[in-house]
């Protein structure tokens, strides 16, 4: 059995950085990938980064590339999705997900999903 949990959201002011963790586990091999997705209140769910899914890690989003990354711990079967310069409107719960076997990060096509966190920016 997959799970994810995600954890490092909370309160942080504009131009704040803050680093998520999406624990993985129940995986029987390394061959999967991780996405990131986010969804703000009255808004459709958003890509925002995809890791595994080629070499190294994707931003998927056009109003976070610059301002994140994504990486991954192998070791500790942890992927991080580092934001800074955070804005009012990255306000949303953050969600990660995993496909197995690897392939694009697309909402529709993930086969797991964590709870999420929620990630509020304002002063």
């Amino acid at each position: 059995q997959v799970h994810l949990v995600e954890s490092g959201g909370g309160l942080v002011q504009p131009g704040g950085s803050l680093r998520l963790s999406c624990e993985a586990s129940g995986f029987t091999s390394d061959a999967h990938s991780i996405g990131w997705f986010r969804q703000a209140p009255g808004k459709d769910r958003e890509g925002v980064a995809c890791i595994g899914d080629s070499d190294g890690g994707t931003v998927l989003s056009y109003s976070l590339e610059g301002r994140s990354r994504i990486s991954q711990d192998k070791a500790k079967n942890t992927v991080y999705l580092d934001m800074w310069s955070l804005k009012p409107e990255d306000t949303a719960v953050y969600f990660c997900a995993a496909r197995d076997p690897p392939g694009l990060c697309v909402s529709r096509w993930m086969d797991y999903w964590g709870k999420g966190t929620l990630v509020t920016v304002s002063s």
